[in-house]
C-alpha cells in the first residue's frame, strides 16, 4: 500500500489536544494492524525549543539520537510504541537555515530566495522523505490556523496535498465548540469561521474532529456539516476524557478511525485491537490504593513542564494497580528556609526531585534530600534531583561543607562540574563555558553499567542498560571515594568509568538518584522499571505511616 498522509491542523484556540488526538489516531490505526509514523510541524522560529523555558513551552522530549523535539513527540512514543527521532519534528528555524545554508552555497544557482517556492519546497522535502516509511504518515502542524507564523506551513501542505491527490492525502482539522452559560448552549460559529480560514488558504478539512466538554446535539453536527461542507459522517465529536490513555477508546467509539480509512477507500481493514487500552483503563479507573507523590520541581506553576514524569508516574501506578497521586511543591519556597519543609512534605509516600537549570530552587531541593533521606521516605532524584541529592550527602555526611556545583558560579568545592568532553557513536564531543547553549548539551541515549547486586540492577534485571540524557553537568567521579564513605554509592557509571550514572543509598529503603531522565522510555503498557520499583516503595511506605 501506497503511503497515505494525513495532515492535522487546529482552529479557533491553542490547546485542544491536536498532539493526543494525532497520538490517539496513530494508536487506533496501528491497533487495526497498519504500521504508523507520526511528525510535527513547529512554526516558530527557535532551531528547537532546547533553549526555551518550560514556562514558554513546557517539557523538552528528547529522543534517542540526540533532538531536543516537542513535547507531542513524547505523546507519539506513548501511543505508538514507536521511538521518535531527529526527523520527526522540525521548527521553522530549522527549514530556514537549511535554506539560508543552501543560498549560501549557490545550490539554487542564483535564483531570488523566496517563502514559495523555496521555504514550501523544503517543508514539502521535510514530509516526503517519510514516503514508503509506514503505511500512514501522521503530520501534525502546531498552532493555530490564521497565525502568521504557520503559514508557509499551510501553504506547502495544500501543494503537497494536490500532488499527492485525495487517494494519498487527508486533511483532519480539529477546532472547538464553547460553551456559552448565558446561552445554555454549544456555539458552532467559530468552528465554521476555522475551517473558511483553512479554505481560503486553499485547504478543504475531509474530517472536522470538534472538542467540546460536553455531548454535542445531532442538530449541530448536521449545521456544521452544512456549513462547513462536509460529510455529515465526518464531523465528528471529541468530548473530554477521564484519562489521556481513554482518548483511543472514545475517538474509536465515535468513529474517526473507520471515517479516516473511509476517507482513503478502504473498507477491509480489520476491527482494531483495543485490548491492551481497555486494560489500562481498567486499572486507572479501579485502583486498589493510592499514594501521593511529592514533585518537589521549580517549573510547578505549568503542569507540562514535567509532562513526560507525570505520565510515567501514572504508569507507575498502572503497573502496581494503584493511583498516583501527584503533590507539586515549589522549591523556591524552601531556599532560605527550613520551617515548612516538613508541612509541605508531611503524609507524602514518596518524594522525587526532577530536572532543571541553574541555582534557583537549588537549596530547596538539597533539603528535600535531606528529609527524604532522614525520615526513610522513598526518594527519586533525576538529573538536577541526582545532583542535589549528591550535595546534600556531601555537606551533612561527608564533611565536604562547601560542596557545591560550578554551575552555581558562587565557589566551593564542585562536586558537580561542567562536563568538557564525552564520546558518543565513537566521536569525541567538546565543550567549554564559551559554547552556544542550544544543542550542546549531552543528548540522547548513552549506555551505562550498572554494579553486580546493587539496587538498580535489581530493579532493571540486567547490569546493561541505555537511557537518555539532558544535561551538562555531571557528578565527578573524583569525590567517589568520599561519597561511597558516607554511604551513597555509585552504582552505575558509563561503560569507561568516568562518568557516574547513578547513586544510591544502601541504609535506605529506597534511596535513588539517576543523571539520564528515564521518563523519557515509559509508556502505559510499558512502565519503566525505575518508576514502577518508586511506585512499589511508596506504596510500602503508605503501609508504615
Amino acid at each position: 500500500m501506497a503511503t497515505k498522509f494525513i495532515f492535522i491542523t487546529g482552529g479557533v484556540v491553542s490547546s485542544l489536544g491536536k498532539g493526543l488526538g494525532s497520538a490517539a489516531l496513530g494508536a487506533l490505526l496501528q491497533a487495526r494492524g497498519f504500521k504508523v509514523r507520526l511528525c510535527k510541524l513547529d512554526p516558530y522560529l527557535n532551531v528547537d525549543p532546547g533553549t526555551m523555558s518550560p514556562f514558554q513551552h513546557g517539557e523538552v522530549f528528547v529522543t534517542d539520537d540526540g533532538a531536543e523535539t516537542d513535547l507531542d513527540l513524547g505523546h507519539y512514543e506513548r501511543f505508538t510504541g514507536n521511538p521518535a527521532s531527529q526527523n520527526d519534528n522540525v521548527t521553522t528555524g530549522r527549514i530556514y537555515t537549511s535554506v539560508l545554508q543552501k543560498e549560501r552555497q549557490g545550490d539554487y544557482l542564483g535564483a531570488t530566495v523566496q517563502v514559495i517556492p523555496h521555504v514550501t519546497n523544503e517543508i514539502k522535502d521535510f514530509i516526503s522523505e517519510k514516503d514508503g516509511t509506514a503505511d500512514f504518515v501522521l503530520c501534525e502542524i502546531g498552532g493555530t490556523v490564521g497565525d502568521i507564523e504557520s503559514l508557509p506551513f499551510i501553504e506547502a501542505l495544500r501543494q503537497f496535498g494536490n500532488e499527492m491527490g485525495r487517494e494519498r492525502a487527508l486533511f483532519l482539522h480539529v477546532t472547538l465548540l464553547p460553551y456559552i452559560p448565558a446561552a445554555g448552549e454549544l456555539k458552532t460559529k467559530p468552528t465554521q469561521h476555522s475551517v473558511k480560514e483553512l479554505m481560503g488558504m486553499g485547504i478543504r478539512p475531509r474530517i472536522l474532529l470538534c472538542r467540546a466538554d460536553r455531548p454535542v446535539p445531532e442538530d449541530e453536527l448536521r449545521k456544521i456539516s452544512l456549513f462547513c461542507n462536509i460529510d455529515e459522517n465526518k464531523v465528528i465529536p471529541a468530548l473530554d476524557a477521564s484519562s489521556i490513555y481513554e482518548v483511543p477508546l472514545t475517538y474509536h467509539a465515535v468513529g474517526l478511525d473507520t471515517q479516516v480509512l473511509d476517507a482513503f477507500g478502504i473498507t477491509d481493514a480489520p476491527e482494531p485491537d483495543l485490548e491492551k487500552w481497555e486494560r489500562i483503563m481498567r486499572r486507572i479507573k479501579n485502583p486498589e490504593g493510592e499514594v501521593t507523590i511529592a514533585v518537589v520541581g521549580k517549573y510547578t506553576n505549568l503542569n507540562d513542564s514535567y509532562k513526560s514524569l507525570n505520565e510515567a508516574l501514572t504508569h507507575g501506578g498502572i503497573a502496581n494497580k494503584v493511583k498516583v497521586n501527584i503533590k507539586f511543591v515549589e522549591a523556591t519556597l524552601f531556599d532560605e528556609s527550613n520551617d515548612d519543609i516538613a508541612h509541605a512534605l508531611e503524609g507524602v509516600n514518596g518524594i522525587l526531585v526532577p530536572g532543571g537549570f541553574g541555582n534557583r530552587g537549588a537549596e530547596g531541593k538539597i533539603k528535600a534530600a535531606q528529609y527524604a533521606r532522614e525520615k526513610k521516605i522513598p526518594y527519586f532524584g533525576i538529573c538536577f534531583g541526582l545532583q542535589m541529592a549528591v550535595l546534600e550527602a556531601a555537606r551533612h555526611l561527608a564533611g565536604i561543607e562547601d560542596a557545591s556545583s560550578s554551575e552555581f558560579e558562587n565557589g566551593g568545592s564542585p562536586l558537580i562540574g561542567l562536563m568538557t568532553e564525552w564520546t558518543k557513536d565513537n566521536v569525541k564531543e567538546v565543550r567549554s563555558n564559551e559554547t552556544d547553549l542550544g544543542g550542546t548539551m549531552r543528548l540522547g541515549a548513552f549506555p551505562a553499567n550498572l554494579k553486580e547486586g546493587s539496587k538498580v540492577a535489581e530493579i532493571y534485571g540486567s547490569t546493561d542498560i541505555s537511557e537518555r540524557h539532558r544535561h551538562r553537568y555531571e557528578v565527578n567521579i573524583n569525590y567517589k571515594e568520599q561519597l561511597e564513605k558516607a554511604g551513597f554509592i555509585m552504582s552505575g557509571t558509563s561503560p569507561d568509568g568516568t562518568l557516574p550514572e547513578i547513586c544510591e543509598r544502601e541504609d535506605h529503603p529506597w534511596f535513588i538518584g539517576v543523571q539520564y531522565h528515564p521518563e523519557l522510555k515509559s509508556k502505559p503498557f510499558e512502565p519503566h522499571p525505575l518508576f514502577t520499583s518508586f511506585v512499589k516503595a511508596a506504596m510500602e511506605q503508605g503501609r508504615l505511616v
